[in-house]
C-alpha cells in the first residue's frame, strides 16, 4: 500500500510543503496520480490548488524550475544535476534549469561562528585576525567568507550551512520515496530513470556536503594540469580544512561571464577562450577526472591574463574504456563512419529493443549533412547536441559520466564563442583527441591491455573446470534448475492471484447465501430472534465477504 511506502513519518510534514508547492504551481494532477493527495488528506493535510493568472502563463519547464527554486537547497540542486541531462530533456527544459541559482539569504554569523570556533577548536581570531562577517558569497549548501590567516595570507573560508545535512537527508529520503512511486504508477516518467537520477543527485550531495573533499578534487586537478602556465587553482590550507569548513587561497579576478569588464582591462579574450579549453580536454581525455561546472562564474581572469579555476564541488569522472569510446565517436564522425558513430551509440544504450536500422539510417543523414565541412567550420557543440536529440527521439538514456561531459564540451564551446566568435573547438580538440588515440595504441597500453585480459582469461579457465562439474553432478542429481526472468511476470502473477482470491470469495459468499436459504426453511435446531441461528450466522458470514470483495474493487480503481 502507498502508506506503507510513505514509512517514515517525520518526513510527513516536509512532504506536505513539497506536495503544496507542486499543486499551487499546476502539478496537483501529478500528485493526485502518484496517490499522494489522498495519503496527505488522510493525515489531515488539506491542498488546495491556488494557481494564479500569472502561473497559467509560465511554461511548464518555467513551472517546474520555479517550483524547485520553493522546494528548497536540495531540489535546487535537482535541478542543477537535470541540467546536465541533456540526453533527457531538451534546449527549453535545459536552459531553465541552467537559472536554478544557489544564491539564498545568509545565515546569521553567530550560528556559523560558533560551528567555525567547534572545528577550530577555538576563537575564529585564533586563526583568521582578520575575518569579514559578511559573506561575499551565500548558496544552499555553503557560505564563502573573506579571511586574513596569521601570516597575512589572504584566503577564503567556505563554511556549511549548520543543520544542513540533517535537511538534506530528509529530502532524500522523500525522493527516493517520490521516485519509487513515480517508476511504478507513472509510465510517462518511467523513461527518465526517477530512480536512478536520485542515486546520482545522492552521490553529488554527499560530495558537496564534504567540504574536504572539494580540495581533494582541487588538489587532484592541479596536479593534472600543474605544467599549464595558463592555469591557477587555489592552495588548500589543510589545516584549518576539515567536513564542514576548507580554507583556500583567495583569488580577486573577473568572472568570464562579465565580458565589458574582461574588454575593459584589456583582456586577451581570444587567448582566454583557448586556456579554458585546453584545460578542459586535458582534464576530460588525459586524466579523465574533471571540473564539471565550469560555467563563466567559477572560472575567472586574473590581471596577467591566466584563468583561475573555482568551486570543485561538481565533478565528473571517465574510466579509460569510457574514453575509449568517446574517441571511437570522434574518430568516425571525423571519418564519416555511420556504422561506427551508430555502434558507440548502441554500446551506450544497452537496450535491445532499439530499432538499430532507424537509428544507423538516421546517423548516416547526421553524418552527411556534415559531408565536406572544413574541420575548422565544424561545431563540436552543436554536433554533440544534435546526436543528442537524436538519442532522445530514440528514448535512449546516456549513462551519467557521458551525459555530464557532453553538457561541459557544449558549455566550453559556449563560453568560447562568447570570448571569441572566431573561436574553434574542433581545432583545440584535435591534438587532445590525437594524442589520446596515439595513447591507446601505444606498445605500453596494448601490453598493459594484454596483461589484464590475460589474467582475466587465466581467472576463467581455472573456474571452469570446477563450475563444469558442480554443473553435471546438479544434472544428475535432478537439481539443474533453468531460470527465466520475464519482465513483468511477478506483476502478472501477483494480479492473477488477486483476481483468483476474489473469485473464490465470490463462490464462498455465493455458497453461503444459497446454504443459508436452504437453512432457513429448516425446522428445527437452535433460534435467535426466532430465526434459525445457523442460516443467520451464514448470511453475516456472506455480507462480511460481500463488503470486503466490494471494497477491494473500489480500492483498486475497479479491478485493475
Amino acid at each position: 500500500m502507498l502508506w506503507e511506502t510513505i514509512s517514515a513519518a517525520r518526513d510527513l510534514g516536509r512532504l506536505n510543503e513539497v506536495a503544496a508547492v507542486a499543486v499551487r504551481y499546476g502539478f496537483g494532477d501529478l500528485v493526485r496520480r502518484i496517490g499522494l493527495a489522498g495519503v496527505l488528506e488522510r493525515a489531515g493535510h488539506l491542498l488546495h490548488s491556488e494557481t494564479t493568472a500569472e502561473l497559467a502563463t509560465l511554461s511548464p519547464p518555467e513551472r517546474v524550475r520555479r517550483a524547485f527554486e520553493e522546494m528548497g537547497p536540495s531540489f535546487v540542486k535537482l535541478g542543477q544535476l537535470l541540467a546536465t541531462r541533456v540526453d533527457l530533456f531538451g534546449p527549453e527544459w535545459i536552459t531553465e534549469f541552467e537559472k536554478l541559482q544557489n544564491q539564498v539569504p545568509a545565515a546569521d554569523f553567530e550560528t556559523v561562528r560558533e560551528q567555525i570556533e567547534q572545528d577550530l577548536g577555538g576563537p575564529v581570531a585564533s586563526v583568521f585576525p582578520g575575518f569579514d562577517e559578511v559573506p561575499i558569497a551565500a548558496a544552499s549548501i555553503a557560505q564563502v567568507y573573506r579571511a586574513r590567516l596569521g601570516d597575512g595570507s589572504e584566503v577564503a573560508v567556505k563554511v556549511r550551512r549548520p543543520g544542513i545535512r540533517p535537511q538534506v537527508e530528509a529530502d532524500m529520503r522523500l525522493l527516493q520515496r517520490l521516485a519509487r512511486i513515480l517508476e511504478s504508477e507513472s509510465p510517462d516518467l518511467r523513461r527518465y530513470q526517477p530512480q536512478a537520477l536520485v542515486r546520482q543527485l545522492q552521490a553529488s550531495l554527499a560530495r558537496e556536503l564534504d567540504l574536504a573533499a572539494e580540495c581533494r578534487h582541487a588538489e587532484r586537478i592541479a596536479a593534472s594540469l600543474a605544467d599549464e602556465p595558463g592555469l591557477v587553482v587555489p592552495r588548500v590550507y589543510w589545516d584549518h580544512t576539515c567536513e564542514r569548513m576548507n580554507v583556500q587561497q583567495f583569488i580577486d579576478g573577473i568572472p568570464l561571464g562579465d565580458t565589458d569588464a574582461l574588454l575593459a582591462a584589456g583582456a586577451d579574450l581570444p587567448e582566454l577562450a583557448r586556456i579554458g579549453a585546453r584545460a578542459g580536454m586535458r582534464m576530460m581525455f588525459e586524466d579523465g577526472f574533471f571540473h564539471a561546472d565550469p560555467h563563466p562564474g567559477n572560472v575567472i581572469r586574473l590581471s596577467d591574463d591566466r584563468l583561475a579555476l573555482l568551486d570543485f564541488g561538481m565533478v565528473g569522472r571517465l574510466s579509460e574504456s569510457r574514453r575509449y569510446q568517446v574517441l571511437d565517436l570522434f574518430d568516425g564522425l571525423v571519418r564519416r563512419d555511420a556504422g561506427q558513430v551508430a555502434e558507440v551509440l548502441l554500446e551506450w544504450a544497452a537496450d535491445d529493443q532499439m530499432d538499430e536500422a532507424a537509428l544507423l539510417q538516421e546517423v548516416d543523414a547526421f553524418i552527411d549533412h556534415y559531408h565536406g565541412v572544413p574541420l575548422g567550420e565544424l561545431r563540436l557543440g552543436t554536433m554533440l547536441s544534435e546526436i543528442v536529440a537524436l538519442l532522445r527521439e530514440h528514448a535512449v538514456v546516456l549513462p551519467a559520466d557521458l551525459a555530464m561531459m557532453v553538457k561541459v564540451l557544449v558549455t566550453l564551446e559556449g563560453v568560447g564563442r562568447r570570448l571569441d566568435p572566431d573561436f574553434d573547438m574542433a581545432g583545440e580538440a584535435e591534438p587532445y583527441l590525437r594524442r589520446a588515440m596515439r595513447a591507446r595504441y601505444s606498445p605500453k597500453a596494448i601490453a598493459r591491455r594484454g596483461r589484464r585480459a590475460a589474467g582475466d582469461t587465466m581467472s576463467l579457465l581455472s573456474s571452469l573446470p570446477g563450475q563444469l562439474r558442480h554443473a553435471l553432478r546438479a544434472l544428475r542429481q535432478g537439481r539443474f534448475n533453468l531460470n527465466l526472468d520475464v519482465e513483468r511476470l511477478k506483476a502478472f502473477g501477483d494480479q492473477v492471484a488477486h483476481s483468483a482470491n476474489r473469485l473464490t470469495v465470490g463462490i464462498v459468499v455465493a455458497a453461503l447465501i444459497i446454504g443459508s436459504s436452504i437453512v432457513m426453511t429448516v425446522e428445527g435446531g437452535p433460534t435467535l430472534l426466532g430465526l434459525p441461528l445457523f442460516g443467520l450466522l451464514g448470511f453475516l458470514g456472506a455480507a462480511v465477504g460481500g463488503v470486503w470483495l466490494v471494497w477491494t474493487i473500489w480500492r483498486s480503481g475497479g479491478g485493475r
